[in-house]
């Protein structure tokens, strides 16, 4: 959702700007923009990124300028990231950092939002103790697109914790699902138990 003029509107708290100002000025290389983007999205809401940019926008980015910065803003999710403010907050050494208040619905699709539930209620205190993490990425008709993090990327038993766990939950609890599809990249886990299939070889 744009404003009335269809631009994207964003603004940067007065702290953020410093921050950012300070990240750009001690930056080795000529920075020409900053690139805000969505990497994911959960029951507390979006999270949000932003780079420092030194060659220009993507072909399809969207540039917005706001207190002083180019912004680029990723296309497909521009509606999602209009209205963002962003702050910065300082906490200690540790534990400071970019703050994003986004005024927009994580999801427009109500299956999505009840498989949310699901995975934030059920399945990740269910995985939680062995340090796993799902996320939701989309439904799309009757499928359900997953990444599995912490304990679980690259772990051997992440089909079975896939097909044993969370489609079974899935499937019990919201029927209109038929399939979990799972999008994670386990060969770049990290579980020394995993291990690339070859080609032609049978699944775990």
């Amino acid at each position: 959702m744009t404003d009335a003029t269809g631009e994207i509107k964003l603004a940067f708290s007065e702290a953020a700007v410093s921050a950012l100002s300070a990240a750009i000025a001690g930056y080795p290389e000529t920075v020409v923009g900053l690139r805000l983007k969505i990497v994911g999205r959960g029951g507390q809401g979006f999270d949000h990124v932003i780079t420092l940019v030194e060659q220009g926008a993507e072909p399809d980015d969207t540039t917005v300028d706001a207190n002083g910065f180019h912004v680029f803003v990723e296309r497909e999710n521009a509606d999602k990231l209009n209205g963002v403010a962003i702050h910065y907050e300082y906490k200690g050494p540790e534990a400071s950092g970019l703050e994003f208040d986004n005024p927009n619905s994580v999801w427009d699709n109500p299956l999505e939002e009840r498989v949310q539930i699901l995975f934030d209620e059920y399945v990740n205190p269910g995985i939680a103790s062995h340090g796993g993490v799902v996320t939701l990425l989309a439904v799309e008709g009757d499928k359900a697109y997953i990444e599995m993090g912490g304990g679980c990327a690259g772990c051997g038993m992440a089909n079975v914790t896939l097909k044993q766990g969370i489609e079974v939950a899935v499937k019990e609890h919201i029927p209109e699902i038929v399939e979990v599809v799972d999008t994670t990249d386990h060969a770049a886990g990290t579980n020394p138990y995993y291990q690339p299939q070859k080609e032609g070889a049978a699944s775990k």
